[in-house]
């Protein structure tokens, strides 16, 4: 297979200018990164929901920026000619800017990331503004912001009064106005999430905000339904059911193996004739293979 050329940030924008849809998804590991590449993907997320999906937390609170190191430098391995974007996780951009900037560091030597994504508004646009001023770009992320599931009362559709349809753009222009080179929608009305991506010049990725983004971006776990057991989500769309041919793969697996058809002779190496006499004598009685 050829090799693709990676966007960057000046396509990113051309694609919106010309009506070319972004497609993004999540990766958390090497050989996920590498099949999304193959399969055409213009930009991997390296999100910090791999603390629900990967490692079995109940948010995405645990993550620290070791999980996110770890986890980018693998994707950056399986896709090389991907764009590719690291969440920064909780709390990692709320104090100082030097702190800030040590974990912005962090993803981009140590984990070889292209950009970062923050969660929030006008409450960090100067931070948005000093990391993009330092040379990393940001992707922004408004809306349902898992971080802050707690404060804002669980998992909820944003943008259904006109108060916070102002809110939302507001926080948008304020991402723009930052530097950030995108936002990404999550679980946005529709109406608004098509407001907010015709009044900003840079492009919007959506997430349950529906179909006036100017890209979508979804889990890979939700994609494949790669769960056990897996739960439908209403703006997910899944494309193939690995879980459950997984979980059947490994049951048949081990099946063969308790009836001992696995290995079977196409599996096994033989030994060269007389292998066993020198290894036992001639008095000994040879290995029984049942």
């Amino acid at each position: 297979m050829a090799k693709k050329q990676p966007l960057n940030i000046v396509k990113m924008k051309k694609y919106k200018q010309d009506g070319i849809p972004l497609s993004m998804i999540t990766a958390y590991d090497y050989p996920t990164a590498l099949l999304a590449e193959e399969a055409g993907i213009d930009i991997i997320l390296v999100g910090d929901s791999l603390g629900n999906v990967v490692l079995g937390y109940n948010s995405t609170l645990p993550v620290t920026i070791d999980d996110m190191v770890y986890h980018t430098r693998s994707v950056v391995r399986g896709a090389e000619n991907t764009f590719i974007v690291a969440d920064m996780p909780f709390m990692t951009y709320h104090g100082s800017i030097d702190e800030t900037l040590k974990g912005v560091r962090r993803l981009m030597q140590e984990g070889h990331a292209h950009a970062v994504k923050m969660e929030g508004g006008v409450e960090i646009a100067d931070t948005v503004k000093a990391v993009v001023q330092a040379g990393v770009p940001v992707l922004g992320h408004i809306g349902l912001t898992p971080q802050s599931v707690n404060q804002i009362g669980g998992y909820r559709i944003q943008g259904k009064d006109a108060a916070d349809a102002k809110r939302l753009m507001d926080e948008a222009k304020a991402l723009e106005a930052a530097g950030a080179f995108g936002i990404v929608l999550e679980l946005v009305t529709e109406e608004v999430a098509a407001a907010i991506s015709k009044e900003l010049s840079i492009p919007t990725i959506g997430i349950g905000a529906g179909r006036g983004c100017d890209g979508q971006v979804l889990v890979f776990h939700d994609v494949v339904q790669y769960a056990s057991p897996y739960t439908p989500k209403r703006f997910v769309k899944t494309y193939g059911d690995v879980g459950s041919l997984i979980r059947s793969s490994i049951a048949a697996y081990v099946k063969e193996v308790k009836d001992r058809s696995f290995p079977a002779e196409e599996h096994v190496f033989n030994a060269a004739d007389g292998v066993l006499d020198e290894l036992y004598g001639q008095r000994k009685e040879k290995v029984e293979i049942r």
